[in-house]
């Protein structure tokens, strides 16, 4: 018994692990250039990470699940776009990120703004509950755009 509980909590924090390894980035350019190379969708995630509480569910919910981060991993290049109000940031980003807000004209968060391998919009996201499959549904109808 005392192996068993052992393994689950093993497989557990491996499963945990898997989701924590998603690499978000910051750069756009950096991130279109990945995507291109590699033939995937770019994925921005338009956030106020330490006080949106909408884009606190929609991390807890679905990026920071397994099942998200096996088909990230495979079909995207992540960026984080965010506006914290706690958290420190360059002058840089905060530049970058303001004017990625305006070019895609967000309004609120979460936004999800999904280009193809070219920079082109495909769709835009929200939060939808349900978890990481309707999510990864969504992302798979634009993908065939």
């Amino acid at each position: 018994m005392k192996k068993t509980a052992i393994g689950i909590l093993a497989c557990c924090a491996l499963l945990q692990a898997t989701a924590a390894e998603l690499n978000w980035l910051t750069d756009l350019p950096k991130a279109q250039a990945t995507a291109k190379s590699e033939d995937k969708l770019v994925m921005l995630d338009f956030t106020g990470s330490d006080w949106c509480g909408w884009c606190i569910k929609l991390h807890k919910e679905v990026f920071s699940k397994p099942a998200f981060a096996d088909y990230a991993k495979k079909n995207l290049v992540l960026v984080e776009v965010d506006f914290p109000r706690d958290k420190e940031q360059s002058a840089e980003l905060k530049k970058a990120n303001t004017a990625l807000q305006e070019k895609y004209k967000v309004e609120g968060y979460p936004t999800i703004i999904v280009l193809n391998s070219a920079g082109k919009k495909v769709g835009e996201l929200g939060y939808q509950k349900g978890g990481p499959k309707p999510f990864i549904d969504e992302l798979e109808k634009l993908k065939k755009k």
